[in-house]
C-alpha cells in the first residue's frame, strides 16, 4: 500500500483497533482505550476482538465490539465482513501479526493503516498496512503498542486499566477468600506448555508458603489439560491449598487476584490480568524475557532466568539476542529453582510486614 503523510494533525473521529488475542496481549491494549478516551473523547471506537478475550473487555464502556470467533472458521470471517462493510473509520491499528489478522484487517475501510515496524512483522503484514510505528528495542510489549498512537499525534503518559469487575465476581472472590488472610493465588499454566514449571516444584512452593500461615489458593482454567495439572500439583502438596481450578470465570479470577497478596503464575495471561488489577506477581521466566513480557508494573518479585536459557539453549547471552527472542524449548523451565522462588516469596513476604500489610506495596 502507499505511504500516506507523516502524520495526522486532527484527532481523529472514528477509529478501528485490531487485536482479537491473546489474553495477556488483549490486557495491553485497555491502557491505549483509557488514553484514547481522555485524549480523543469524541472519537467512535471499535475493537475487534476474539470470543473468549472479549468475556474479559467486552464490558468497557463507550467501545464497540466485534466479537471474531475463530472456532466458527471461514464463517467468522464472513460474518465480520458483513459487519464491517457498513462501517468507515479515520484510521485502523493494526495490532497483530498474523495471516488471520491480516485477513480481517483487509475488511476494514479505513485511510490510515498504522503496523508494526519491519522487524516485527511477519506474514505479510507489511502489505496490510501504509504507516509503521517506530522501530525500537527494548520496549515492553504494552509499551510497543501504545506506539500505536504516535501516527494520531496522541501518546501514551499514563498506563492505567480499570476493567470493570461485577458485583457478582467480587461476591464469588469474597465467598471463596473471605476475611483479610494472607493469600497466595496460584496459576500455573500458560497457553504455552513449554512454560510451565514442574508439578512438584509448584507444590513445594504452595506447602513453603502454608507452613508460614498463608492461604493457598490453585486456579486455572476449564481445559482437561489445566485440570490435569493442576491435580499433578494436588497430589504433591503436603497442605491442602483451596482447588478452584475451572470453577471461576475470567472476571472472577481478576476479583480472586484483587483479594490476594499474591499471584505465582508463568508468563501467561493470567499474569498480565493479574498485573492489571494491581495484583503483585511471582512471575517465572525462563523461556521469555521478562522486560519484555513480564508484568508490566512491577518485576521485583519475578525470578528470570532467560538469560541462562539463552545460554544453554542458543549458545550466547541474553543481550546478544534479538530483542523479543523466545526459547521456548522443552524443559527451559527446569532451569528455575525451587530454592529461587521461595527466597522471592519470602523477600515479597518479609516486606509485606514491614509495611503493616499493605498489598500495595510502592
Amino acid at each position: 500500500m502507499p505511504d500516506i503523510p507523516s502524520q495526522s494533525t486532527l484527532p481523529p473521529q472514528s477509529l478501528c483497533l485490531l487485536r482479537t488475542s491473546a489474553l495477556g496481549d488483549v490486557t495491553h491494549v485497555v491502557p491505549i482505550i483509557r488514553t484514547l478516551q481522555a485524549q480523543a473523547p469524541d472519537a467512535r471506537l471499535t475493537w475487534i476482538v476474539g470470543k473468549l478475550e472479549h468475556k474479559l473487555v467486552g464490558d468497557l464502556p463507550g467501545v464497540e465490539f466485534l466479537i471474531f470467533d475463530k472456532s466458527k472458521g471461514w464463517r467468522a470471517l464472513r460474518e465480520l465482513r458483513a459487519q464491517l462493510a457498513r462501517q468507515r473509520f479515520d484510521a485502523l491499528l493494526h495490532m497483530q501479526v498474523a495471516l488471520r489478522a491480516n485477513l480481517i484487517s483487509a475488511f476494514v475501510r479505513a485511510p490510515l493503516r498504522i503496523g508494526y515496524d519491519p522487524a516485527r512483522s511477519k506474514d505479510l503484514h507489511g502489505l496490510f498496512v501504509n504507516r509503521r510505528i517506530a522501530a525500537r528495542s527494548g520496549e515492553h510489549v504494552l509499551d510497543a503498542m501504545a506506539s500505536f498512537l504516535e501516527p494520531l499525534g496522541l501518546r501514551q503518559t499514563q498506563v492505567r486499566w480499570d476493567i470493570p469487575i461485577p458485583d457478582s465476581a467480587e461476591e464469588f472472590a469474597e465467598r471463596h477468600l473471605p476475611g483479610d488472610s494472607r493469600t497466595l493465588l496460584v496459576s500455573p499454566c500458560s497457553s504455552h506448555v513449554v512454560r510451565n514449571w514442574l508439578p512438584e516444584r509448584y507444590a513445594a512452593v504452595m506447602d513453603h508458603a502454608a507452613a508460614h500461615g498463608w492461604r493457598v489458593v490453585l486456579c486455572g482454567g476449564p481445559s482437561a489439560f489445566e485440570r490435569e495439572f493442576g491435580d499433578a500439583v494436588v497430589t504433591r502438596c503436603a497442605s491442602k491449598p483451596l482447588d478452584l481450578i475451572g470453577k471461576d470465570t475470567l472476571k472472577q479470577f481478576l476479583a480472586l487476584c484483587r483479594r490476594a497478596q499474591l499471584v505465582l503464575t508463568p508468563d501467561s495471561g493470567p499474569m498480565h490480568m493479574a498485573n492489571a488489577v494491581g495484583a503483585k506477581v511471582l512471575g517465572l521466566h525462563a523461556a521469555s524475557n521478562p522486560n519484555r513480557s513480564g508484568p508490566y508494573s512491577d518485576r521485583r518479585w519475578c525470578v528470570d532466568r532467560y538469560d541462562a536459557a539463552a545460554r544453554k539453549y542458543k549458545g550466547k547471552p541474553a543481550a546478544d539476542l534479538p530483542w523479543g527472542t523466545k526459547i521456548e524449548y522443552s524443559g527451559v523451565t527446569d532451569l528455575i529453582e525451587t530454592e529461587a522462588v521461595i527466597e522471592r516469596f519470602d523477600a515479597f513476604a518479609s516486606r509485606l510486614s514491614a509495611t503493616n500489610g499493605d498489598a500495595q506495596m510502592a
